[in-house]
Order: C-alpha cells, then sequence, then structure tokens
C-alpha cells in the first residue's frame, strides 16, 4: 500500500472513531482519547488531526483539544460547558470553555446554549446544587420568577437567581432559592441578563 494509501486509511480511521465515540458518550473526544482509543501514539494522531483539520474535515474546541468531525458538526448544535467564569471575563472566553456537548434539535429546539457549573448553596431549594450542570439558552430577557444568569456589579459577577423585576423602584430582585439567604438587590443600570436556565444535570450519587 503506497504512503499515500495509508494515511487515508488512518485519516478515515480516526474520523470514524470520532463519530463513534460522540454517538456513545455525547461529547467529543480528546486527541488523547482518540490516541489511546486507536492504540496509536499521540504524535502520529497529531500529525493526522492537524492534516484532517486543514482539508475541513474536522474541528478543534476548546482548551482540551476536544475534535469533532464536520460530519457531526452540521447536527444539531454544540454546546459548551463554562467552568468558574472569572470577574471581567467574557462569558465564552476560551478559558472558561471546558467542553462541548451535542444537543439536539429535537428535544431542545433552535437557539444558543451553553452549560454553566453551579457553585454553592443558594440555589438548593430549586433543585440546584453546588456542582450540578445547568443549561442555559442564551438571551437578555426573561420572565418575571425565571431562573437567570445575571451579570451584576459593574457587570464583571455572573450570579445565578430568580429573577422579579422592580421597575417602580428602579431595581431588581434576585431571589435565592434557600431559605437562610436574603433577597439581593440591584439596580436596573447595574445589571444584564446572560441566559435562562432551562435544564439541570446532576450526578446520581
Amino acid at each position: 500500500m503506497q504512503r499515500k494509501d495509508i494515511a487515508a486509511a488512518r485519516a478515515a480511521e480516526i474520523e470514524g472513531f470520532i463519530n463513534d465515540y460522540c454517538s456513545r458518550h455525547g461529547t467529543a473526544p480528546s486527541m488523547q482519547e482518540i490516541a489511546d482509543g486507536l492504540g496509536l501514539g499521540k504524535t502520529t494522531v497529531f500529525y493526522h488531526l492537524k492534516r484532517m483539520e486543514e482539508e475541513g474535515r474536522v474541528e478543534s474546541r476548546g482548551h482540551r483539544g476536544v475534535y469533532t468531525t464536520r460530519q457531526l458538526a452540521n447536527r444539531g448544535s454544540e454546546v459548551p460547558i463554562l467552568g468558574s467564569v472569572a470577574c471581567g471575563t467574557p462569558l465564552f472566553a476560551e478559558e472558561n470553555i471546558e467542553d462541548y456537548v451535542r444537543l439536539p434539535e429535537a428535544l431542545f429546539g433552535r437557539g444558543t446554549f451553553f452549560f454553566l457549573r453551579a457553585h454553592g448553596e443558594s440555589m438548593i431549594e430549586a433543585g440546584i446544587d453546588d456542582g450540578d450542570l445547568v443549561l442555559f439558552r442564551k438571551q437578555e430577557t426573561a420572565w418575571p420568577g425565571e431562573l437567570v444568569l445575571a451579570l451584576t456589579r459593574n457587570q464583571t459577577e455572573s450570579t445565578l437567581k430568580r429573577y422579579y423585576p422592580e421597575p417602580e423602584k428602579g431595581r431588581v430582585r434576585l431571589h435565592p432559592e434557600n431559605s437562610e439567604m436574603e433577597e439581593i438587590y440591584f439596580p436596573i443600570d447595574d445589571f444584564a441578563i446572560q441566559g435562562v436556565a432551562a435544564k439541570v444535570i446532576k450526578d446520581i450519587g
């Protein structure tokens, strides 16, 4: 077999592995996971992935270097999983993205979504515990009573709370779902909505 044919066969093998991995795990594999899964050296996988990326056959996403094929990129939508968002750091900055998960449109509809890891105990009575993944639909408006990801304090800090606007008082009330915590108030001008919570994913322990 000629060298060109060997390279083509290896690329097809890698592409098949990525598609199968995404189908089984619901997320794309990293370069290391591809190498381990196929029993190849990481340098070999890196070489072929770069060639495939130049040809438009695969795409690299996030700081983990996860890879998805162009075939899968056209199905549904890839949703970023965000870790702790540092104050003043844009929500979708590359350093905040841990991974990507594919969401089927049949279940979630169209729109821009993102996952965020919940921290703390302020929403435990809404069933959101520390470490849970919360799925948000990215939008800038919400109905009173919805759970929102709010940007506060000169628009540098994000918090998940239940949203109650009080325009007659020129403020917004954010309600923690924890009876031991107090309501939080912010001036309307010091508040922005980044997304509305749509679903919570938690580990069963």
